[in-house]
């Protein structure tokens, strides 16, 4: 048997850590949705906190998934959209959502090996 390891592997672990972050997905999801300001996110993700939602943006941003825009008025405005590359993650995670709302049970969950 062969070992899985190769020079994909630290990256695409790397990718799964991130978006597998508690509420990575929703962000994700609501700035493919159009959310643009922190107000609209927060609206569209129940549940989160200001705290949170500031700390995702900024990781989804230094990881070159969503882009920061500061927009120079009174008071100032920040705007958030996808980066090309967060818009390519997502079109390539709707598959696993749709896998994922087609599963039977509400939220069923995964079942360790026995």
């Amino acid at each position: 048997m062969s070992t899985i390891h190769d020079e994909s592997c630290p990256r695409f672990e790397d990718t799964l850590e991130l978006i597998g972050r508690r509420w990575t997905g929703s962000v994700l999801q609501a700035a493919g949705r159009g959310a643009r300001r922190f107000g609209e996110y927060r609206a569209m993700i129940e549940g989160i906190s200001d705290r949170l939602l500031s700390q995702r943006l900024k990781e989804l941003e230094s990881a070159g998934l969503v882009e920061r825009t500061v927009i120079p008025s009174t008071p100032v405005q920040i705007q958030y959209r996808l980066a090309p590359d967060g818009e390519t993650l997502v079109a390539a995670l709707m598959p696993l959502a749709h896998w994922s709302t087609r599963r039977s049970g509400p939220r069923a969950a995964v079942r360790p090996a026995d």
